[in-house]
């Protein structure tokens, strides 16, 4: 498994043909305390860059944008009754969806990890 993490702060760790998406601890501490979560449908297609989920805290709505083109595979339906989730585990359990890898040239777009954390060091 590799994960890979894009300049809008959404990591995605691919598995074979699937890719697991969520946000970074670091978006999570910018948004703060998430109160809701709104998912996609499966089966729905997104290109790299669409809008995939959005999220909202006391501070502020976040749209969650798909790193890669792929098929909704599934969506991770306990963050609609426990938004929260996303405080206490960002990048695991309270990842937002599963899809197919689409284009697997479009991951080398996205950075490493420790590209990233050189990346949220500059902001």
């Amino acid at each position: 498994m590799t994960t890979y993490y894009s300049k809008d702060h959404e990591w995605i760790s691919v598995e074979g043909g699937t890719a697991t998406i969520g946000i970074t601890a670091y978006a999570q501490e910018q948004l703060g305390d998430v109160v809701y979560v709104e998912l996609p449908e499966t089966g729905k297609a997104l290109s790299q860059g669409d809008e995939a989920a959005v999220v909202e805290s006391v501070k502020a709505a976040s749209e969650v944008y798909a790193p890669i083109d792929g098929e909704v595979t599934a969506a991770n339906d306990v963050l609609a009754d426990e938004p929260a989730k996303v405080n206490e585990d960002p990048e695991g359990a309270a990842w937002f969806i599963k899809m197919t890898v689409g284009n697997k040239g479009q991951l080398a777009d996205l950075m490493d990890e420790a590209a990233y954390k050189a990346y949220i060091e500059t902001l």
